[in-house]
């Protein structure tokens, strides 16, 4: 039997997307069409997953109607979750197309309450070892007392199962520290854990070393349409280069090629640099429609 993945969403987004003709700021606009979407890294890798009809389960924080909309939206689209209450609402946003710029406005952070933060690290001790546990995008609140019992929680997954991150800022920082087997960040996010004078440097050197001096099993550094480098125990850092595409929309793409990655390596039984090569046509195909998971799957580029 495939293994559940589960993806651990610390910033859940309530999303409207508002589709115009045209639009210039200061004028009162009229769309054409609006959807809405739940949305943070780890609801885009389950819903890729789900694309994929692999077995995945989405924890988040939810709060308010907002929450509620969120979770609504997930049963619709069969996506298997399990929401921790807090108290306040979930965040929003919007995303504006036309004939500028795709560009997204979201509201302020929520960090999730006490309870919430317990109630997770709760869950995920009462789960059988040997599961792979995604950590996924921001979360609010976790250089705070209060998230201290997730984070020791994730702590002994990683001592029983197998923990991935695909992060930034403080819980980044945090699991760089940890035993974990992957993880997968963008260029600028890679840049900000360096001085500026290391930028100088060849990038497979800045890679290596950071490699070196942690306790990750496998690195992955994206950057766009440009190439893709990897490095794991086995070989020195290498490059990937991505199929070329007309791009539409790059939002959800990373979070694309990471859940294509994670179900190559860890429910299909791939070698981490087959994974790589399997996911990467999956995200450049993101990259070149509108939504997120939703281009056609027997159409990928070459």
């Amino acid at each position: 039997m495939t293994p559940t993945l589960f993806t651990l969403t610390g910033n859940l987004l309530w999303e409207r997307t508002l589709d115009f003709a045209t639009w210039s700021p200061g004028k009162t606009q009229r769309a054409r069409s609006e959807s809405f979407q739940a949305g943070g890294k780890g609801i885009n890798v389950s819903r890729m997953l789900k694309r994929l009809e692999a077995p995945t389960k989405a924890l988040c924080f939810e709060g308010g109607s907002t929450g509620a909309d969120c979770l609504s939206w997930l049963a619709a689209k069969g996506i298997d979750n399990h929401a921790l209450p807090t108290k306040a609402a979930t965040r929003s946003g919007t995303v504006v197309r036309g004939n500028q710029p795709e560009t997204t406005f979201l509201g302020p952070d929520a960090a999730p309450d006490e309870h919430a933060w317990g109630a997770c690290a709760a869950y995920l001790d009462a789960l059988p070892d040997g599961r792979v546990l995604a950590l996924c995008g921001s979360f609010p609140g976790w250089s705070t007392p209060a998230a201290a019992p997730l984070q020791a929680a994730l702590t002994r997954w990683a001592a029983r199962g197998i923990l991935v991150a695909d992060t930034y800022g403080p819980p980044l920082d945090w699991a760089l520290r940890q035993p974990l087997a992957l993880v997968k960040i963008n260029r600028d996010e890679f840049d900000a854990l360096h001085q500026p004078t290391a930028s100088t440097e060849p990038f497979a050197s800045r890679l290596a070393t950071a490699f070196a001096v942690s306790r990750t099993q496998t690195w992955i550094v994206t950057d766009g349409a440009e190439p893709v480098w990897y490095v794991d125990r086995s070989s020195p850092p290498r490059s990937f280069i991505p199929p070329h595409v007309k791009p539409v929309s790059s939002t959800g793409s990373g979070d694309v090629l990471f859940a294509c990655l994670l179900h190559a390596a860890y429910q299909r039984g791939l070698s981490l640099s087959d994974s790589l090569n399997y996911a990467l046509p999956f995200a450049a195909a993101n990259a070149a429609s509108a939504g997120i998971a939703e281009f056609d799957l027997n159409n990928l580029p070459a």
